[in-house]
């Protein structure tokens, strides 16, 4: 059966698409079906900000031909697990959930106890990209082992 995961950010063109590249590459041959939407439209149609692409790209991952979208009522139904990189996409996505949706909807850093941080920081404005790939990546490790 089919795992279908959901990244979140707000605006899907720094953090959601980087944590969808590196979970893919790191799922391997698992069952799993990833994607990745913004709380916010601003950035919708639009490929992912170039320094998170340059960060993946410099870990080996193509994050280049994703592209933003908003996240949708039919999300709350159509994935298992969506992960709110910070508790305020997390806030907005509980606002948005519909009645009777049984996705498992958690922040990301859940996943990475170890490291003692509840959100991922958004690099857009501090050009912490690294930082972000990093936190992404541990918690990508913890996803897969709980599921």
């Amino acid at each position: 059966m089919t795992t279908r995961i959901l990244y979140v950010c707000l605006g899907n063109i720094c953090r959601s698409p980087t944590a969808e590249g590196v979970l893919r590459e790191k799922a391997g041959d698992r069952d799993v079906m990833i994607d990745s939407a913004g709380t916010g439209g601003w950035h919708v149609g639009n490929p992912p900000d170039p320094r998170a692409v340059a960060e993946a790209r410099g870990r080996g991952i193509d994050i280049s031909g994703l592209r933003a979208r908003q996240v949708t009522a039919d999300d709350f139904h159509d994935f298992d697990h969506i992960l709110a990189m910070d508790g305020s996409n997390l806030a907005a996505l509980e606002r948005m959930r519909p009645v009777g949706s049984k996705a498992d909807l958690r922040l990301t850093l859940s996943d990475a106890p170890e490291l003692r941080e509840t959100d991922v920081p958004d690099p857009y404005y501090d050009d912490g990209f690294a930082k972000a790939y990093a936190l992404i990546e541990a918690a990508a490790d913890g996803l897969l082992t709980r599921i």
